[in-house]
């Protein structure tokens, strides 16, 4: 069976009996890390994606605590008047 390549939409050989979900593969033609993301139906995913979407939310997290942070130094500041 053929899949299309969720980067390149080139088509990836694969033999849907011998997959699992969370399988890796790389597509052959551009390179990309690639993940079955469902077998019903046979859906591949990017790994690139995923890893992109969790280093945002690392960003986002990181932003939070400097937020906590100022707001510490502002209770800080309130001290000293």
């Amino acid at each position: 069976m053929a899949i299309p390549c969720p980067v390149c939409e080139a088509a990836i050989d694969v033999d849907e009996d011998e997959l699992d979900e969370g399988d890796s593969l790389t597509c052959d033609e551009c390179g990309a890390d690639l993940q079955v993301a469902s077998l019903d139906p046979l859906e591949l995913e990017s790994l690139d994606e995923e890893e992109e979407d969790e280093e945002d939310e690392e960003d986002e997290d990181d932003f939070d605590e400097d937020e906590d942070e100022e707001d510490e130094d502002d209770d800080e500041d309130d001290d000293w008047k």
